[in-house]
């Protein structure tokens, strides 16, 4: 049964072809309301209590908290909202918005699984942390709520029955997040019971405890990295009082149980952090601004208490062992094809991608309001975290037939890591772009005035991991070119080798993480497949010889599927056997090099060119066998026996 759309028309400020946009998505759309949230809302009504209901979509997100209500009234689930009017309707474009509304109907109709979450318990232990009037006039406020405990400085006088509980010491370092915060106390002293006067115990070093919220109202640095997104660590300038005040109404509602959404998938055993105690590929350490992420062995440990989704990880990681869950990468990669797709068979040409998060949709509204509004040819792509969108979803775009990318990021946005994800994307592919302005008519402007290049000729609609995405979106936007040079740091690449300094040792293969480097059983030779490569640099860091180096491109020739031969030698044929093991040139140059040696003379130097079998045999046949000693004493038998007897 085909899904019905509501559409209204917002008092006719807007121009909706219900037929046809019937026609270009296959959904039943009547004749649009005037004023579906007021006079017409008996529609919205009939639409929620009816037998199709879960597949009925309401075209106005303005009034959601009023079709919520609605819902709750009639005890039915709240209905699916879609955002029409300040994304296409509302527009100084004259063109046609029917492909551009067909494209946003049919993102909405996708399914996106349930997040995933965990849940997070306080029980309400808040350590206050700051100067002695301030801390204690907080704590004042949050007793009744928390069970509050201050830390004072070494040296500060002791209040009389403060009503919650106080220590002195000097905190060395807080770890976790918002029910699990782990906290190292030099010079803690508590306070001891009893007495006219509050006195002090015996200071110690090193004490541990654990509390479900910190609120910080010092005047000294934040206690983590990126503080405003660790949840349960409140932070106040003190001479703010209303920024105080804000922080503890915070804090006093911190108790219970919360959902923490999981957004980061792992796939540990893909991850080529490192091996055999070398050093790999550190993107996603040096990306988290929440420090969530941490070595562990050979691969990376997320800690998804401190994650706040932020999505640089899943964009960066070249071997998919990150990637973003809230939502998951391939839904992402499935809206970018649907949009494309819908448009261009609506009758639409040389679309356009907007990238944005929260912060974009409400430029997008403003703009709508007070403004020209977007261009009709202008998609609007809505994200919880902009970060997500890396270099494979931008070119999965270029590929999917969207003439350019714009990525539109608020300010909570990490611009480094955009910045690199689309350095990336553009040395491989044109158009794509950041928009930075916080300006909603400069965007609307920027977005009028830009030139778009040529879409590509036949759209593709690659499937697979992201970097088979990448590479096929790159094979569909550059079908006659071979390799294209990307910037240092770029997940793909070739591994170079100096045959000169090679000694074919292999040491490499043993360590590459993903089996780009291989060798051959067979023959001293080494193997290497270019699109497997990470350019982790885990080859080049162990490589005895320093002969490995790596040259960062894209290769989107047939050869770089299969493995080449970087380089090989003659194997030696053992002198006994005719057996082929290692390599001639080593085993010359070792040869060379230790004759003459009084440790190899005879038999011994001619043993470097045996093979394992044969030399171990010889060994054993030597004359000074050092694994050899005297002969076995015989076994006594019965005759042995008797014949004692009868001597006696």
């Amino acid at each position: 049964m085909a899904k019905t759309l509501i559409t209204c028309d917002c008092l006719g400020s807007q121009s909706i072809d219900a037929e046809a946009l019937s026609q270009a998505t296959g959904l039943n759309v009547a004749p649009p309301c005037s004023a579906l949230c007021t006079t017409q809302s008996d529609r919205a009504a009939r639409a929620l209590t009816s037998d199709v209901a879960s597949d009925t979509i309401l075209c106005c997100t303005q009034e959601a908290r009023r079709f919520e209500t609605m819902a709750e009234d009639l005890e039915v689930a709240p209905p699916a909202l879609l955002d029409l009017r300040d994304r296409a309707g509302w527009s100084a474009d004259p063109a046609s918005k029917l492909p551009k509304m067909s494209a946003l109907a049919a993102d909405a109709l996708l399914p996106a699984p349930p997040e995933r979450m965990m849940d997070v318990v306080s029980h309400g232990l808040c350590l206050v942390l700051g100067a002695p009037a301030d801390a204690l006039a907080a704590a004042e406020q949050l007793r009744d709520f928390l069970g509050v405990t201050v830390l004072l400085d070494v040296g500060t006088d002791l209040p009389d029955s403060p009503g919650h509980d106080i220590i002195v010491g000097q905190l060395r370092r807080a770890t976790g997040a918002l029910g699990h915060f782990e906290l190292a106390i030099d010079a803690l002293q508590q306070v001891e019971p009893g007495g006219r006067t509050p006195s002090l115990g015996a200071p110690r070093d090193g004490a541990r405890s654990q509390c479900d919220v910190i609120l910080d109202l010092r005047r000294a640095p934040p206690l983590f990295p990126a503080h405003e997104k660790r949840e349960g660590y409140l932070r106040a300038d003190p001479g703010r009082p209303a920024a105080v005040g804000a922080a503890v109404l915070a804090a006093s509602h911190l108790v219970g149980t919360f959902e923490k959404p999981l957004y980061i998938r792992a796939e540990p055993l893909l991850c080529a952090h490192s091996r055999a105690g070398q050093t790999g590929c550190t993107r996603c350490l040096d990306l988290c601004p929440t420090g969530a992420i941490t070595p562990d062995g050979d691969h990376v440990s997320i800690d998804p208490l401190i994650c706040a989704g932020c999505g640089a990880c899943s964009a960066a990681c070249p071997s998919g062992a990150v990637s973003y869950d809230a939502p998951p990468v391939d839904l992402i990669m499935r809206r970018v094809q649907t949009l494309a797709k819908t448009y261009l068979d609506a009758g639409g040409t040389a679309p356009r991608l907007l990238v944005h998060d929260a912060h974009g949709a409400e430029m997008i509204r403003l703009s709508a309001r007070h403004g020209r509004g977007l261009p009709a040819d202008v998609i609007p792509l809505d994200l919880p975290v902009i970060g997500a969108f890396g270099h494979a979803e931008a070119l999965a775009a270029r590929a999917a037939g969207f003439a350019s990318v714009a990525l539109l990021p608020g300010p909570g946005a990490d611009r480094d890591a955009l910045t690199a994800q689309v350095a990336l994307a553009s040395a491989i592919a044109e158009g794509i772009a950041v928009l930075e302005t916080p300006d909603p008519d400069a965007m609307s402007d920027a977005l009028y005035d830009a030139p778009a290049p040529v879409p590509v000729a036949t759209p593709v609609r690659p499937m697979g991991t992201r970097r088979q995405i990448a590479r096929q979106a790159a094979r569909a936007l550059h079908p006659d070119e071979g390799a294209l040079p990307l910037p240092q740091g770029a997940p793909y690449g070739a591994v170079l080798v100096d045959q000169d300094a090679c000694t074919l040792c292999l040491s490499c293969v043993s360590l590459c993480p993903s089996g780009a480097l291989g060798d051959n059983p067979d023959l001293p030779q080494l193997r290497f497949q270019e699109d497997a490569c990470l350019q982790c640099g885990l080859c080049a860091t162990v490589c005895p010889e320093n002969a490995i180096a790596l040259e960062p491109r894209l290769n989107l020739d047939a050869a770089a599927l299969s493995q080449a031969v970087l380089n090989e030698e003659e194997p030696f044929p053992c002198v006994e056997c005719g057996t082929l093991f290692g390599v001639k040139s080593t085993i010359d140059r070792i040869t060379d090099k230790l004759r003459g040696h009084a440790m190899f003379d005879g038999d011994r130097l001619r043993m470097i060119q045996m093979c394992d079998d044969c030399r171990i045999n010889a060994q054993y046949h030597s004359a000074d066998n050092p694994l050899g000693g005297p002969d076995r004493p015989r076994p006594r038998t019965t005759d042995d026996y008797l014949s004692g007897r009868r001597d006696h």
